[in-house]
């Protein structure tokens, strides 16, 4: 199980931080910050979507095509765990080296989208604060680190969840008992 979860972990999340990097570079060089969050939580299912392969792997190949609810959620939990934490990674490694004013920038066009979106000037000051309490608390590396964990993990979480319901055997199929 440990080689199925870490092969898939693995591929799992270098097509996540890989995009991610792709992505949030061109957020950041054309300035724009919108538009990408349906084609990243898109890009995250697709990614964490190996987790499927990887508990049919385990259950066909090394379970004899029995695999519990409980074992399922479990190889998928553990694949998902491993892709959030290379994306993390890579985004702290991102952000601190290669997009230092990446935060600025957000900021900058959340504020200026705020303006322009024709609510009051309190509210407007309010999400500004929000903005701004978030950019200073982005500088803890804890939470940092879990802001990051927190736009993939519950995908991955859910993804996990759909994939041992679909994939959980009690009883080997009748090819399984012959072979």
């Amino acid at each position: 199980m440990k080689k199925n979860v870490l092969v898939f972990g693995l591929i799992s999340g270098l097509l996540i931080s890989t995009f991610m990097v792709f992505a949030m570079t061109s957020c950041y060089k054309s300035g724009t910050y919108e538009g990408n969050m349906i084609m990243g939580f898109s890009a995250m299912i697709l990614a964490l979507s190996l987790m499927f392969v990887a508990v049919k792997n385990y259950r066909d190949k090394y379970n004899g095509g029995v695999i519990s609810f409980g074992k399922a959620f479990q190889i998928g939990f553990l694949v998902a765990l491993i892709a959030s934490t290379m994306y993390m990674l890579t985004w702290a490694v991102d952000y601190h080296y290669f997009l230092p004013g990446w935060m600025d920038g957000y900021t900058a066009h959340m504020v200026k989208e705020l303006q322009s979106s024709g609510k009051s000037a309190a509210e407007i000051a309010k999400e500004t604060k929000n903005l701004q309490d978030m950019k200073e608390a982005y500088k803890n590396p804890l939470v940092f680190a879990a802001y990051t964990y927190l736009e993939i993990l519950p995908v991955g979480i859910i993804v996990a969840l759909i994939t041992a319901l679909i994939l959980k055997r009690k009883n080997a199929p009748a090819d399984f008992a012959t072979a």
